[in-house]
């Protein structure tokens, strides 16, 4: 009897694309849509230059988003360690030949391409993770001798990004490897003493921040205490949001935008110009727009059969949302500032690669969602 797997690999590439869930490559869409027009808008109504790179790393990343979606998912099973340990060893590198910008070493140029390898590097530990806990049974995630390994691929990742310094980046690591630690059932008490040991940490943790990201904390608690200086991105985008008003000032009529009052426009606080633009009903338009992909995307985790899909897809699916939430959160004042893109919006390559490479891997369980893999493959 032939396995649901088999039946799958059966398919021609033109039954394999009819699989696609069109709906969710749709909403997709509406997003990077978005994005193309908030960066036209930071050009003064000009294609170049973010718009027209953003078009083009879109295409770029649509291209292994399909290649991803059609993959044999036994082979992205395989392929989830060593992905991972390419990873480490391009976040190690960077340690010796990264490029340094503002102040911090996060890029590596690969044939002329600067890469950020702490973006990728979220998308892989989850596939990881995800592995690791596919391969053992429910009964045994809360076992201390089964926590050991999860918690060192957990902490290498994150302590190679603190040193870059990306504080930001390493939080979200952080966050979405307690998402995979909470979906597979680790129990939680582990989730209370990690909470414990993070709160008796922050005194020394403390001790270790650069300057400027302790800055980042004063200016958090009070942004009128530098209102020239650390405090004046917050300020100025809060003030940007609440000129928007309810049905926004238009495209291309932001003044605070336009008139360069606003800081990192095309990248941290594009969403603060949006909102400018569009105002009260555009950003709700837009958040309604990512809760859509959110729960498309959870339909999709919940119709996979295999633990491994599901582990996967909800892992990504999480990320997605975090980067949301602290980049918003960030822009409105009730997060402290750091280096967080908005998904499919911010400009920046590696970003938009790695969400796309996400929806890939979830686009790819959905195509799946029939197959049942088994400990070391897949059931016959």
């Amino acid at each position: 009897m032939r396995s649901f797997y088999q039946i799958k690999t059966s398919l021609s590439i033109i039954d394999r694309i009819k699989e696609i869930n069109y709906l969710l490559v749709f909403l997709l869409l509406i997003i990077f849509s978005f994005g193309l027009l908030s960066l036209y808008s930071v050009a003064e109504g000009n294609f170049e230059p973010w718009a027209k790179n953003h078009l083009i790393r879109f295409f770029i990343s649509a291209a292994i988003f399909l290649i991803i979606s059609l993959m044999n998912i036994k082979l992205i099973l395989k392929l989830a360690y060593p992905l991972f340990f390419l990873n480490i060893l391009a976040l190690i590198l960077i340690l010796f030949i990264g490029t340094e910008t503002y102040g911090a070493t996060r890029w590596i140029r690969i044939a002329g391409i600067s890469l950020q390898p702490s973006e990728f590097i979220k998308v892989s530990l989850i596939l990881c993770l995800a592995k690791y806990y596919h391969s053992i049974s429910f009964i045994d995630v809360s076992k201390i001798s089964r926590m050991i390994i999860p918690a060192i691929i957990t902490i290498i990742p994150i302590g190679l990004v603190v040193v870059q310094p990306d504080l930001g980046t390493s939080i979200i690591i952080c966050i979405g490897a307690g998402s995979i630690f909470w979906i597979v059932g680790v129990n939680y008490k582990y989730f209370i003493a990690a909470f414990v040991v993070a709160c008796a940490s922050i005194p020394i943790g403390w001790q270790y921040l650069h300057q400027y990201q302790k800055e980042r904390v004063y200016t958090f608690f009070n942004p009128e205490r530098d209102p020239l200086g650390n405090g004046y991105h917050i300020m100025q985008s809060k003030i940007a949001l609440g000129s928007g008003g309810f049905s926004g000032k238009g495209y291309l009529d932001g003044t605070q935008s336009h008139l360069n009052f606003l800081p990192e426009m095309h990248t941290d606080f594009i969403f603060t110009m949006y909102g400018e633009e569009f105002g009260f009903i555009g950003t709700i338009f837009l958040l309604l727009i990512y809760l859509s992909i959110i729960f498309v995307s959870i339909n999709i985790a919940n119709k996979s059969r295999s633990n491994f899909s599901k582990f996967m897809s909800s892992g990504l699916i999480f990320l997605f949302f975090i980067h949301i939430f602290i980049n918003i959160g960030m822009v409105m004042g009730i997060l402290p500032v750091v280096g967080v893109p908005l998904p499919l919006i911010s400009y920046g390559g590696s970003s938009m690669l790695a969400t796309m490479i996400s929806f890939g891997l979830i686009m790819n369980c959905y195509i799946n969602r029939d197959v049942i893999l088994a400990k070391e493959g897949f059931i016959d």
